[in-house]
């Protein structure tokens, strides 16, 4: 399933995950072009991920072609 065919007002709440299971925490937010999830509770980060970045959504979690590394230049702390 490619990032086009998921059905975005299905995903808010859901976790979301990359490259090698990485936890980019639970997505808060749905965007014209970005989602945006949150990692953490007190000490948390946002992370602001490209829908073209998805993968695939198997209902529970959207899995999105982003590694770790990636990931850490798409985040703005939060309570910090």
């Amino acid at each position: 399933m490619s990032a086009v065919n998921i059905n975005w007002n299905d995903v808010l709440k859901k976790e979301a995950r990359g490259i090698d299971d990485y936890d980019l925490g639970e997505i808060q937010e749905i965007g014209t072009s970005h989602v945006v999830s949150k990692k953490g509770t007190l000490d948390y980060d946002k992370f602001y991920l490209s829908k073209e970045s998805a993968m695939h959504f198997d209902g529970h979690t959207v899995w999105f072609k982003i590694t770790k590394e990636e990931a850490q230049t798409m985040t703005r702390d939060g309570n910090r």
